[in-house]
């Protein structure tokens, strides 16, 4: 049976740890303030704008209604965008790298967002707020959600470092297994604190495995690396597509209370929530950018915020009486979630085709062969950014010697990454690359070997 407990302290940790662990931290951070501005401001916006239609369209007796926390409760479990496939269509089409991280980055903190604002709305529910000013409640909310997102945030970035400084002046690159068992422990251990001090444990490990990944990786052997790197992986792809079976049996298997002109309304405002989110603030922010988002890369953002498994497990765990109003949710959350992944997820292909933002060599290598494999990436075991091979000589030379850096990314050049993180010498470098050597024959002797004993007796049989 799944239960939405199982899905939040087994199910969604290793799947938020590995987005932020696998993040391309070059564009993630040149583009930290725009990302950060739709995935906090613009999820804000889109759950009021949700929350509130819910919420007027009930009191003119046009839908079912629902109170003022069910309603916001509802507009910011809705607001969790996963834009799965509009991912996979970006990469294999190679659109602007820009406008890749730009959707690819919002969709990571704004998971994060969307349960702490949902989580808000459920900590008001349980108070009691009938002698409480609207006001009151608004500030009480804000502070409620600022407790909850920078607590979280802090903590996890702090374990992150702590994990740099630890696996630093401890050596432990000789015994793989240590080292990957201490990696594992630190990155379950920003969800535990966090959710044992009442803060948000998925905001915690989501800047936990942005901060890890940053500085702790490179503190690791070249196979704990690659080890790392791959079970994350699988483990998150595994993850998810437990979620999404759960969600695709949950049409059949539970109870539903469907109203069409409930369903509806609220796909309006879900896509009307997204536009006052995406156009306003990007038009903001090319105000600050050198690389401007165009009205094009605003259109396909807007058209990405595809809805997932996130929403549907949310709207499981709301405490929401009589049953009614919790089937109601729960239908429309999966009605919302299907829409979107198969309407409008099926058509960004041909829309991105249309509007022609994609890169013009790419267009000749894809008009024939498109491969949109989610598990694609599994396969390729060793990428230059996930295995840290620069001396302290080649480090200074590609990056602390370099003009173009500036703000937090100089900083993070010429003093944090130097001091979290262990510059290697020619020896490490030697001794890492006859430890791949050695493990990789051991490994391709046993595979050569196969069930039947040793090489030399299958060439006697021959």
């Amino acid at each position: 049976m799944f239960r939405p407990n199982m899905f939040f302290l087994l199910l969604l940790p290793p799947i938020i740890f590995e987005s932020g662990y696998s993040l391309h931290k070059g564009n993630f951070f040149q583009n930290i303030g725009s990302i950060t501005l739709f995935a906090v401001f613009g999820t804000a916006i889109s759950a009021f704008v949700v929350g509130g239609g819910i919420y007027f369209l009930g009191q003119a007796d046009v839908i079912s209604k629902l109170n003022m926390t069910d309603s916001f409760a509802f507009g910011s479990l809705i607001s969790a965008v996963d834009p799965v496939a509009t991912i996979a269509i970006f990469n294999a089409l190679h659109v602007d790298p820009v406008l890749n991280m730009l959707v690819f980055g919002e969709s990571i903190l704004n998971d994060a967002v969307s349960i702490v604002l949902t989580n808000t709305a459920e900590g008001l529910t349980r108070k009691n707020m009938s002698d409480v000013s609207g006001w009151q409640t608004f500030l009480q909310a804000l502070g409620y959600f600022l407790k909850m997102f920078f607590g979280s945030a802090a903590l996890g970035t702090l374990t992150g470092l702590i994990s740099a400084l630890v696996l630093k002046h401890i050596d432990l690159r000789k015994t793989p297994s240590l080292e990957f068992g201490m990696m594992i422990i630190f990155a379950y251990l920003p969800y535990g604190l966090a959710e044992g001090i009442s803060l948000s444990g998925i905001m915690a490990i989501l800047f936990s495995g942005i901060v890890m990944s940053h500085y702790t990786h490179h503190n690791l052997s070249p196979v704990t690396q690659i080890l790392m790197q791959q079970t994350l992986r699988t483990v998150a792809f595994l993850c998810e597509t437990c979620v999404f079976a759960f969600l695709g049996l949950s049409i059949f298997s539970f109870p539903h209370k469907f109203e069409i002109s409930f369903v509806i309304w609220c796909i309006v405002l879900v896509l009307f929530g997204r536009a006052v989110n995406i156009f306003p603030l990007s038009y903001l922010l090319n105000f600050f950018r050198d690389h401007k988002i165009t009205p094009k890369m605003m259109f396909i953002m807007w058209f990405s915020g595809l809805r997932g498994a996130i929403p549907y497990a949310l709207s499981l765990h709301l405490d929401l009486e009589p049953m009614e109003k919790r089937q109601l949710i729960g239908t429309t959350t999966i009605s919302i979630v299907l829409f979107t992944i198969l309407l409008l997820g099926g058509s960004t292909m041909p829309l991105i085709r249309f509007a022609d933002i994609e890169d013009a060599r790419a267009r000749r290598r894809n008009k024939k062969d498109v491969n949109l494999s989610k598990t694609e990436k599994m396969g390729n075991t060793v990428e230059s950014e996930h295995l840290s091979e620069l001396t302290e000589e080649e480090y200074e030379a590609h990056y602390v010697r370099r003009q173009d850096l500036k703000g937090f990314l100089w900083l993070d050049a010429k003093y944090l990454n130097p001091f979290f993180t262990r510059r290697l010498t020619q020896e490490d470098l030697h001794h890492g690359r006859i430890q791949m050597k050695t493990l990789t024959n051991k490994w391709y002797e046993e595979v050569r070997q196969g069930p039947s004993g040793s090489e030399d007796d299958e060439q006697e049989l021959l």
